[in-house]
């Protein structure tokens, strides 16, 4: 039975509890032809959109055992931020029965990240981590320390440092929609230009542990040798590690994970940076 996913409604009344704080997905439905594009090749469009659904259900499933394990029940609730509008039933199947659902909006990359953080915070949140469906191995723990880090009586951004540049998960006490402007998307100047917008505002930064972002073949390559190289349990990213298991015992490990140095057609050419709009 598909699991039933609450939409939430900035506008409505009552609001979340007081306090809690939203681990939010930023996640663009798993849609062949619309998500991972930059991964085509080497993977097709329909596996491209599966790795986008494992993604997402590795991450979710962390920030729930992030809640359950790390002693955050009744502090913290999982979110996805989800585009476009139509596609909630998309996500029955992904997310776990105890996130709830909130349409993205806006059209920059910017403005979707404020606008999110702006609806949950109407929607009552006490804190609000945005959180990206690119970096499938960041661990529970890592979450759970993001928001006990917004739970502290000072105020400051949580910011996860991505290794492009950019960064995988921001956390905010206050609405400040200054982090979000002036910012020069997908290059590798994110990190710092919103470590100075805060400081700009008066607000101290605590940073997380640096993780990465798998959008082009580069990375799947990266992701591979992490989750596939013998190093890694299968209890990171389980659902990742088993779709890219399944392609490498069916068709050899060429084509997603060569042993020599990928054509350079194949690399990447988008500037380091933050992910594009989900």
């Amino acid at each position: 039975m598909k699991a039933v996913l609450r939409l939430l409604d900035p506008n409505a009344r009552p609001k979340s509890p007081s306090g809690f704080c939203a681990l939010a997905v930023m996640t663009k439905a798993p849609r062949p032809g619309r998500v991972k594009t930059r991964l085509v090749p080497p993977l097709t469009p329909n596996e491209a959109a599966t790795l986008n659904a494992c993604f997402l259900r590795d991450t979710t499933v962390a920030i729930s055992s992030a809640i359950v394990s790390g002693g955050l029940l009744g502090k913290a609730c999982g979110v996805a931020v989800y585009t476009p509008v139509g596609w909630e039933g998309a996500y029955a199947d992904i997310l776990p029965p105890d996130f709830d659902l909130l349409p993205q909006r806006g059209g920059s990359f910017g403005e979707r990240l404020w606008f999110a953080a702006e609806d949950l915070f109407k929607c009552g949140f006490g804190g609000v981590c945005l959180i990206d469906s690119d970096s499938p191995t960041v661990p529970a723990a890592t979450f759970a320390h993001a928001v006990e880090m917004l739970r502290s009586s000072r105020e400051h951004i949580v910011l996860g440092p991505a290794d492009d540049g950019g960064y995988y998960l921001i956390g905010l006490k206050k609405p400040h929609r200054e982090v979000f402007e002036r910012i020069d998307w997908s290059t590798e100047r994110v990190l710092e230009q919103t470590k100075a917008r805060a400081k700009e505002i008066g607000v101290a930064v605590k940073l997380l542990p640096t993780c990465y972002d798998v959008d082009d073949f580069t990375t799947l390559r990266r992701l591979c040798k992490e989750l596939l190289g013998g190093n890694s349990p299968d209890a990171k990213a389980p659902e990742t590690t088993k779709f890219l298991r399944e392609i490498i015992d069916r068709e050899g490990r060429s084509r997603i994970w060569p042993n020599v140095t990928a054509p350079k057609a194949m690399e990447s050419r988008k500037p380091l940076g933050v992910h594009r709009v989900p």
